[in-house]
């Protein structure tokens, strides 16, 4: 499907020279002189590159790719890549590892939502939901004093189907070794404590 800039939204897929991207953030501009443009952030669906971009609103026709986002659970990994079942049809699917936005995040049997190309039935590029529960599997414990303190960091390690020696992100001073936590895995921060 065709569309103009001015049709631009985000979340919308959009094809250029040949491959697929995500708009990630966009802006109309007019100038005081001159015809007006649209100023856009575009995510490489290929290799997870962001790139800037200007399209002209006079005339300039932009190529809209319809996608599909359906519910995938992990079942496990091989040298292939990470495989995962469809939760209603129970379809298999082996996903690129490099598809997959912080992949070491990803627990035994987590629900990821998968986005496929509709026309060549391709996968573009997987999700994990923005917060996980996960368990720290080690940490250095915090000292006698420190623990209210909500600013000062330090490293944990979570629990992972995917990355062997489990994944690493920074949490506050009072999190221990057993302790469940939230992540946020779109910037793999510490969210807060499961009691």
């Amino acid at each position: 499907m065709t569309i103009t800039a001015a049709d631009i939204k985000i979340g919308m897929c959009i094809e250029m020279d040949g491959k697929t991207f995500l708009v990630v953030d966009f802006q109309h501009c007019k100038p005081g002189k001159g015809p007006a443009f649209v100023r856009s952030k575009l995510k490489n669906l290929e290799n997870g590159r962001v790139l800037e971009n200007t399209f002209s609103s006079v005339g300039q026709k932009i190529e809209q790719v319809r996608v599909e986002r359906r519910p995938y659970q992990f079942t496990y990994e091989d040298d292939l890549g990470a495989h995962f079942m469809h939760t209603e049809t129970f379809e298999e699917i082996n996903i690129d590892r490099n598809l997959i936005n912080n992949y070491d995040l990803i627990t035994d049997g987590q629900i990821v939502e998968v986005m496929f190309h509709t026309e060549k039935e391709s996968v573009l590029s997987a999700e994990l939901p923005p917060i996980v529960d996960m368990e720290v599997i080690y940490t250095e414990p915090g000292i006698k004093g420190d623990t209210a303190s909500t600013n000062s960091l330090k490293p944990a390690t979570v629990n992972s189907a995917t990355a062997k020696d489990g994944a690493t992100i920074r949490v506050p001073l009072f999190i221990n070794t057993g302790d469940r936590i939230r992540v946020d895995t779109r910037t793999r921060e510490y969210y807060e404590r499961i009691k």
